[in-house]
């Protein structure tokens, strides 16, 4: 019988906050990876089952996948395991969950509707931190406001720090240019050039353009046509950005990224207890109507490595027990609705003027 959850990348510093929460919560993963190392030292400590294989190998894959009913995918860079998982759970007929923020990724993704509804699953990629608060932001907003034409989205956080797996995806996409959704197509842009004042209601930031997730899937959410994603960021961080758009090739060589992953891999895995408890994140959003009327709204959130913890344990629960009957791509609030990010601890919406 297929009922079982797989953590694949369950010895990452994400993985494994989403593994022990999972235990807490009384759930039996088998917890998974490519380290068989790294991956039964947790397994021990949490005394869960494991499995460990490569996602090249097709078939320790399928043989991992044979019982498993919901696979939740947290081993990044997901532009280049992603593909490879969701192949072998569409082969294996097991829901496909994961935890990028990656356009590429989500793309990706969508591309391979047909076959998961062939297959009887849901696909559906990012469950973390981002894209849930972002894209129930988009949706809340976007009822609101019905015939909204262009949504903005903004991230801010207060305290905390990147994770090694975020901090290397950020490093992999060195020298690429920024994106925006324009008239229902991703389009690039420079990066670094597209700035804005952000009134979160509490405090004002300037805030600058990025290439985030939700460019892709707050389109299937919502329709909305155009779509930009900004964080707020220092300005020394800005003026690098801009910077990046005329030393790309140099900083898409191979040898550039692997510096900056190396230096990424001697700092420390992620925050730390104490920081993550008292860091807070922020989501502004707002939608506009070829009237020019709008709808604003700010969500006061966790630190965004628990809240991605929460996020996709429960969503994996939700997976595990079939509480709903989409099948295909789908995102999170889409099949979950606006309202569900506020199922949350220390989670709260509120409207702007």
């Amino acid at each position: 019988m297929k009922d079982k959850l797989l953590i694949y990348g369950c010895n990452g510093y994400t993985g494994a906050l989403i593994s022990r929460l999972a235990k807490k919560q009384g759930l039996e993963p088998i917890l998974s990876g490519r380290n068989a190392h790294a991956v039964k030292k947790l397994a021990d400590e949490l005394k869960l089952p494991y499995v460990a294989f490569d996602l090249a190998d097709t078939a320790a894959a399928d043989n991992a996948l044979k019982d498993v009913k919901v696979v939740l995918h947290c081993a990044g860079p997901f532009m280049y395991t992603s593909k490879l998982m969701i192949k072998a759970c569409v082969r294996n007929k097991a829901h496909y969950l994961d935890i990028t923020g990656e356009i590429s990724v989500f793309e990706g993704a969508n591309r391979q509707d047909e076959a998961a509804k062939k297959a009887g699953i849901m696909i559906m990629s990012g469950v973390g931190f981002d894209v849930v608060p972002t894209d129930c932001m988009a949706l809340y907003l976007k009822e609101q406001l019905p015939d909204a034409t262009q949504l903005e989205l903004c991230l801010m956080s207060k305290g905390g720090r990147l994770s090694h797996g975020t901090a290397i995806t950020i490093a992999e996409g060195l020298g690429q240019p920024s994106a925006i959704r324009k008239d229902g197509r991703i389009t690039p842009t420079k990066s670094g050039y597209t700035t804005r004042e952000i009134d979160f209601g509490f405090t004002k930031k300037l805030a600058v353009e990025i290439p985030w997730g939700d460019v892709s899937t707050a389109f299937y959410t919502t329709g909305i046509p155009n779509i930009r994603v900004y964080n707020v960021l220092p300005k020394q961080l800005i003026t690098s950005m801009k910077l990046s758009n005329y030393i790309g090739p140099i900083l898409r060589m191979r040898w550039v990224k692997d510096r900056a992953i190396a230096g990424i891999k001697q700092k420390p895995a992620g925050p730390d207890d104490k920081e993550r408890e008292t860091a807070q994140s922020f989501v502004w959003g707002e939608v506009t109507n070829k009237s020019g009327a709008s709808k604003r709204a700010v969500l006061t959130l966790p630190e965004g490595y628990t809240l991605t913890a929460e996020t996709a344990v429960e969503i994996a629960k939700r997976a595990l027990a079939a509480n709903f009957s989409q099948t295909g791509f789908k995102t999170p609030a889409a099949v979950f609705g606006a309202g569900f990010i506020k199922e949350f601890a220390g989670v709260s919406l509120k409207d702007l003027q």
